[in-house]
């Protein structure tokens, strides 16, 4: 049969004062480096007794010493103690200012574009966090994972995360390789998709993702089809430099391609402006230093802009 362990309240008083007796020998030494009384030591050791059922310290008008049970208390409690009192002050610590680890969850195609820069400039201005970065699109529970905070665009953001605009509201836009659009008719309206070979992208949840559009100001989705299905956006990147169709992505992730002629824009009037690129983590009231410092370093870049609450 398993047994349920558990820590009854109170368990540990009175050991850091049985520790400090047994320490100095003394009732009276023990209590001053404590800061009590003699009394409240005796107190706190005879109660300490009584809980565990055996006497621990054999006591004469001139002398303190520890008995069996004493002995065996003390070699078993002081390195559990004196660990208990080490992870303390490393929880402490990590409480009080920027150290330790940082993780992040982010998109693959985020890292080139915003962490690159970021990560070396915080990494100067607070070299004691170590950043980890866990590149990927899946959208993940930050807390079961054990995530400090994530990256993702704003419409794949959580209604009750906590978000901080890393870019500004950016347009969702269509490209082709002109070796794509050679021969063919270019779009003028997204009726004309249909007769396009269309780059398609399977969301973390399974659903192929319906293309948006802004129609005269409103919004519209619709259902393509194409040869080639990808997972990330990065890959459909590439698929659409290499021929294989046209794509529709966020516009930081097509700018060189557009510049080097590596791609051509098309319905530009269609194009969507979706909310932007958001750092985001789960409460106020539970960050840590390392976050809040990477959070105002963020913040203190052109690109942060303050920190809001999605909460509806």
């Amino acid at each position: 049969m398993k047994r349920i362990f558990t820590v009854r309240q109170g368990a540990l008083d009175g050991v850091e004062a049985f520790l400090c007796v047994a320490r100095h020998r003394s009732f009276r030494r023990a209590a001053a480096e404590l800061g009590v009384t003699p009394s409240a030591i005796s107190q706190a050791v005879r109660v300490l007794e009584e809980r565990i059922g055996a006497p621990l310290f054999i006591r004469t008008t001139r002398s303190v010493g520890l008995t069996e049970a004493g002995e065996q208390f003390l070699s078993r409690a002081k390195p559990a103690f004196e660990e208990l009192v080490a992870a303390s002050d490393v929880a402490r610590d990590l409480g009080q200012r920027p150290t330790g680890l940082l993780r992040l969850s982010v998109p693959r195609a985020v890292v080139p574009l915003l962490l690159d820069p970021l990560i070396a400039s915080f990494h100067r201005a607070y070299p004691e966090v170590e950043v980890e970065i866990a590149a990927s699109n899946e959208l993940i529970d930050l807390a079961t994972e054990g995530f400090d905070a994530g990256i993702r665009l704003g419409q794949f953001v959580d209604a009750d995360m906590v978000a901080v605009p890393l870019t500004p509201p950016l347009r969702f836009v269509v490209v082709g390789s002109p070796a794509y659009l050679a021969g063919r008719s270019r779009p003028e309206h997204t009726d004309d998709l249909r007769q396009h070979a269309c780059l398609r992208w399977r969301k973390s949840n399974g659903a192929l993702a319906l293309w948006s559009f802004n129609n005269g100001g409103n919004a519209i989705e619709i259902a393509v089809s194409g040869p080639f299905i990808a997972h990330d956006f990065p890959t459909m990147l590439g698929a659409a430099v290499e021929g294989l169709g046209l794509a529709q992505l966020p516009e930081p992730m097509v700018a060189e391609g557009l510049r080097t002629g590596k791609l051509v824009e098309v319905l530009e009037r269609f194009a969507p402006v979706i909310p932007g690129v958001f750092l985001y983590y789960p409460s106020r009231r539970q960050i840590m230093p390392k976050l809040r410092a990477f959070i105002d370093h963020v913040k203190s870049r052109p690109a942060g802009q303050g920190e809001v609450s999605r909460t509806r």
